[in-house]
């Protein structure tokens, strides 16, 4: 977070990146405090994670409050919005990023399996741009970027309930910018392949040097790779909307 501030593109910003207290959204929040955005940084559990990264943003001078809301309950989303806007100022830049995988082959996922994944990583990017988009809107400028998945583009087995959800949030991005580009607000969906974070952690070595072998690039993406296209799509992507931008290493083209 170094760099004067008048250098800082995104400085009277308010950011809120759901999820972003680890992984991908954390490498995300990172990002766009680098470049001046205040900041919410929200979690579901481990309040400690969150306290860590809300106190390096502060020992940065960046504006920044913690928030906690189970984004699978569209009163919590709502409740988070209003929170982050009420200690912040005005959500200007909305990161739509939590996400949680439940993964079993169809014939063994349970209703609760498939409910628990369409809430979260679907309904809630429903619910938390509702709640950001007529401000964005009366202002004039707006910036929301869908953080999707190339399951959503190819399918997988095992994860029916993910790739539905994360086909859905392409779809729902493409929707919502045709709805929203006239007035200044821009929507994109964001899809990463394989990255090294915890969601990976638990797949077999044999698995995961079977997922290297289709990537053409050779190796798994880092999380700092996906935070880097949020960034650009922030500061510089005026004249992108309703795009799927595919960051995979080459494995889906």
């Amino acid at each position: 977070m170094d760099g004067a501030a008048t250098h800082r593109r995104l400085s009277g910003k308010v950011a809120v990146v759901t999820g972003s207290s680890r992984g991908i959204g954390k490498a995300i929040a990172r990002a766009l405090a680098a470049e001046g955005a205040s900041m919410a940084v929200h979690y579901c559990k481990g309040r400690e994670h969150a306290d860590e990264l809300a106190a390096e943003f502060e020992r940065g001078g960046c504006r920044v409050g913690v928030f906690h809301a189970d984004v699978s309950r569209p009163e919590d989303c709502h409740k988070l919005l209003e929170q982050a806007a009420k200690q912040l100022g005005p959500v200007e830049i909305l990161v739509n990023n939590a996400g949680i995988n439940r993964d079993r082959s169809i014939r063994k996922m349970s209703a609760s399996e498939w409910d628990e994944v369409i809430h979260t990583n679907l309904d809630s990017v429903f619910h938390c741009t509702k709640a950001v988009l007529e401000p964005m809107i009366g202002r004039g400028w707006g910036r929301i970027i869908n953080i999707a998945s190339i399951i959503g583009q190819t399918g997988a087995f095992g994860q029916a309930n993910y790739a539905a959800a994360k086909a859905g949030v392409i779809a729902f991005t493409k929707s919502v910018a045709q709805e929203v580009a006239k007035y200044g607000v821009t929507v994109n969906a964001i899809c990463p392949g394989f990255v090294d974070t915890d969601m990976m952690a638990s797949m077999p070595q044999a698995a995961k040097e079977a997922v290297r072998g289709r990537i053409p690039i050779g190796r798994f993406g880092e999380a700092d790779e996906v935070a880097r296209l949020v960034r650009f799509l922030c500061t510089e992507g005026d004249w992108i909307t309703g795009a799927q931008l595919n960051i995979n290493g080459g494995q889906y083209m």
